[in-house]
């Protein structure tokens, strides 16, 4: 386990963020709000994916009317999910104008860069701090370099353009980042709302940008933090780039709630950003969310069809068990299973998983060593060696994991 770097802890509906917490993963949804049953089916569908928190968008009068009628209908599914406010440029007159929606949530999430221009910034700040506090909601003080106070760069750009020593324009973003968020989270504690309501992020879409910007936040304050790069991306450079980024903070112990803001491709499922998260938290040894599958990449050894058609039917049976084991089975998780195409690597990695099975390479006696805790326990031939060892894997999630052993 990483060090982690301590926090406050932020209580959202029942979910702790912060304070050496299991880091928390969020989503949100895209559809239109106003449409109830559309965005509380997606919240379900984040949630059962793995989403903790689901962030919605509160851009209207009517949004913000809907908002109860979701929270109805989750519950009424039989759900209960945390859900945040996303307010820009109208959050004050929403959550004053509509208490039902004020209410109805379980964290606000407020964007010091664009409350209002000019006089108003603070002002419209100041009353969505004063609903948080009269409603008793956490609220997220997310700053973005894509909407950052403009005022704020301004003079810092002018002071900087003075200095004997000028900085670069880069490093001044950075520093304005860090300034807006750190300083409108203080001026929400002097307003009355305690630490313990207060979570910050600081997103950009660079990664090198990004890892500066939280070291130095986690340096100079207590605040909890959440994590992630503005945009991402789509498909596979989303889910890397956000890789690298979270993986890196989190490996300095940085972090305690992240979302992957991956641009989903037509049609795809927007839960794909929630999958990418586990995966992160379950690579770096933070969190276990299902038995970790280790299969070799394959190459001219292996009986290529064959070897991917198992691991991937090993992959599927452990998905759709999952629900189950994981009700029957505490800490059926944590289980490691691997999956390997032939005699180079595959007793090895079979010996240091739980459960494991080397399929026969190329030239290859035509049998597949099945491996328990170590120790070779059979070895498997015939047409149905993928059955066979489903079968062997099931009894022993039974026999491992049962309660009553």
């Amino acid at each position: 386990m990483f060090h982690r770097h301590i926090t406050n802890t932020v209580l959202v509906r029942n979910v702790p963020i912060g304070g050496g917490s299991p880091v928390v993963i969020q989503s949100m949804t895209n559809t239109d709000t106003t449409d109830a049953n559309a965005t509380a089916e997606q919240a379900i569908e984040l949630f059962k994916s793995g989403a903790e928190i689901v962030r919605i968008t509160v851009d209207t009068v009517q949004s913000a009317e809907t908002l109860p009628k979701i929270r109805d209908k989750i519950t009424a599914a039989g759900y209960d999910i945390p859900l945040v406010g996303c307010f820009h440029y109208n959050g004050h007159r929403l959550l004053t104008q509509v208490p039902s929606c004020a209410e109805a949530l379980d964290k606000y999430r407020i964007n010091p860069g664009n409350v209002g221009v000019g006089s108003k910034r603070q002002k419209h700040f100041d009353i969505m701090i004063e609903q948080a506090i009269k409603y008793n909601k956490p609220v997220r003080i997310g700053v973005n370099w894509g909407s950052l106070d403009q005022d704020l760069l301004s003079n810092m750009m002018d002071e900087n353009s003075l200095s004997s020593s000028p900085k670069s324009s880069a490093e001044i973003v950075q520093e304005a980042l860090i300034s807006s968020a750190i300083g409108s989270a203080k001026r929400a504690e002097e307003l009355g709302l305690p630490q313990d309501k207060i979570v910050v992020s600081a997103k950009v879409s660079s990664v090198k940008e990004l890892i500066f910007v939280y070291q130095e936040l986690a340096k100079r304050s207590k605040y909890a933090l959440h994590l992630g790069l503005t945009e991402a991306g789509i498909g596979i450079k989303g889910a890397v780039t956000t890789s690298c980024a979270l993986g890196i903070l989190l490996g300095m112990g940085i972090g305690d709630t992240i979302r992957a803001s991956i641009t989903p491709r037509p049609g795809e499922s927007r839960a794909n950003e929630v999958i990418v998260c586990k995966e992160i938290l379950q690579a770096l040894g933070l969190r276990s969310f299902s038995p970790a599958i280790t299969s070799c990449p394959g190459c001219g050894r292996t009986s290529s069809s064959f070897f991917q058609d198992l691991a991937e039917q090993v992959q599927d049976f452990v998905s759709a068990m999952m629900p189950e084991w994981k009700s029957k089975y505490p800490g059926v998780e944590n289980m490691k299973v691997a999956v390997m195409g032939c005699i180079v690597n595959g007793p090895g990695e079979s010996k240091h998983a739980d459960i494991g099975i080397s399929l026969p390479g190329k030239g290859e006696a035509p049998i597949a060593p099945v491996f328990i805790e170590g120790k070779q326990v059979c070895a498997l031939k015939g047409d149905d060696i993928v059955e066979q060892f489903k079968l062997i894997l099931g009894e022993y999630v039974t026999n491992k994991y049962s309660p009553t052993n």
